[in-house]
């Protein structure tokens, strides 16, 4: 059962990396501050730096030019906040996609992740 559990920590640090590799292929891995405005430049170009913002850029907003807030679309927003998977579903996606794509991770890679030892002396 322990190996098993492994197998599938390990599976599902390799699909996040990928997936990681691919957000960042698709540009969406961080986003870069393209823009920075004081809050009183903000302030007098809303409008403007709203548009921007609807756009996909983001806007650092300074206070004596150290970033005390971030401006980004509603769209950016809800992706970093809204979407996480709980660890259960997540695992389940890595199970799916590892089943319907008939990955086979064998137990030589798998050699040595695991401390064999049985721990501290329990007093």
């Amino acid at each position: 059962m322990t190996n098993t559990i492994s197998k599938y920590f390990l599976i599902m640090a390799i699909n996040m990396a990928i997936i990681h590799d691919v957000e960042r292929s698709l540009g969406k891995e961080t986003m870069v501050m393209q823009k920075r405005f004081s809050i009183a430049e903000a302030k007098n170009n809303l409008p403007s730096i709203i548009h921007d913002v609807e756009k996909g850029n983001a806007v650092e907003l300074t206070r004596r030019g150290k970033p005390v807030a971030a401006l980004l679309s509603i769209k950016e927003y809800e992706r970093l906040c809204g979407k996480n998977q709980a660890f259960w579903s997540g695992l389940m996606t890595i199970r799916q996609v590892i089943e319907n794509e008939n990955i086979e991770i064998p137990d030589l890679d798998l050699e040595g992740l695991r401390d064999p030892s049985t721990g501290r002396e329990a007093e």
